[in-house]
């Protein structure tokens, strides 16, 4: 009986034990008792950006994604260059992001009322998921929270971590591949280009020297093409336009409608109608219902993507900057 209560209690020790190293992990309301007004803080300075400026989505949108992709979702694209380091945010593909001030002023807001408590990186993910939200004046889906800040932030590691819009279905599957998600979570998450802008030269080369003859990409629509040219010169780089037809503040499914009609803007959204299963997955999500479940579902396991927890980064006072 003695030896019996030895080992339940060994067992009890290594539960615990399992615990407490398990108490980093992402969860529901993690700033429950240390900031309990935390989501609604964001939420509310976020909605109010977006009341503004209908584009704050997409800009947030893109940039959780961004960040997420290099080094995981840590914050890192918020950190400023300094004299010995340039940091992601001023690697080429990032310069075109925007939407740190409306980071910076959720984070001040959160430092008057719960000082050192959330992190940016927190921030950024549910401040990304609010403003599409803004739309629906509803949460679209659940974001975990839990992640604390990187300390570092290299323009040299966006190289091969951030997929171009250039890029072929192979290098696509590969890029997302590597960060632990799937061919489905890759066409799912391609719907993020429901809303936002382009500039021109991040296409013009379909409409302009597809194979570096002067010729045209073939799988587009003719008429959106030459729509396009009336737009977009070949050397433009100053020009921009929604990235979904007619429809670049409304989150929807017409994405998907687009695409299957040859009006996928980058390379890498036609990309998608090249392989079989892709295409049966640009199917089913011109389903907008569909969609919007499928959608929170990939854009909860991006979220996830290499975040530290528990005693690893820091909280940073400003998201700017490493304390």
């Amino acid at each position: 009986m003695t030896r019996m209560r030895s080992r339940v209690l060994v067992l009890v020790l290594v539960a615990v034990l399992v615990g407490v190293c398990k108490g980093g992990e992402l969860r529901k309301n993690f700033y429950r008792k240390t900031c309990p007004d935390a989501e609604f803080i964001v939420k509310n300075v976020t909605w109010k950006h977006v009341s503004n400026n209908a584009n704050i989505a997409a800009k947030l949108l893109r940039m959780h994604f961004h960040d997420c992709f290099v080094r995981g979702c840590d914050g890192s694209i918020l950190i400023n260059s300094t004299a010995s380091n340039t940091a992601e945010k001023d690697a080429g593909p990032n310069l075109s992001l925007a939407g740190y001030d409306v980071i910076e002023d959720i984070k001040a807001t959160l430092e008057s009322t719960c000082p050192g408590i959330v992190s940016c990186a927190d921030i950024l993910t549910l401040a990304a998921r609010d403003s599409v939200s803004f739309q629906f004046k509803k949460s679209m889906w659940e974001v975990l929270t839990g992640r604390r800040d990187g300390t570092v932030s290299r323009a040299s590691e966006t190289r091969g971590n951030l997929p171009p819009p250039s890029s072929n279905f192979t290098a696509l599957k590969s890029s997302f591949k590597n960060k632990k998600l799937t061919v489905h979570d890759l066409v799912v998450l391609s719907g993020g280009h429901t809303i936002g802008l382009s500039h021109c030269n991040s296409f013009s080369t379909r409409l302009y020297n597809f194979t570096g003859k002067g010729d045209q990409d073939p799988t587009i629509d003719a008429e959106y093409a030459k729509t396009l040219k009336n737009i977009c010169s070949p050397t433009d780089t100053t020009t921009t336009l929604d990235m979904d037809p007619g429809s670049g503040t409304d989150f929807d499914s017409d994405f998907y409608t687009g695409l299957l009609k040859n009006k996928g803007l980058f390379t890498s959204d036609a990309a998608l109608l090249t392989n079989k299963g892709a295409r049966n997955i640009v199917n089913e999500l011109t389903s907008q219902a569909k969609f919007f479940t499928e959608f929170g579902q990939s854009m909860k396991r991006m979220g996830a993507i290499e975040v530290l927890t528990g005693s690893a980064g820091e909280i940073r006072k400003v998201c700017g900057k490493i304390n």
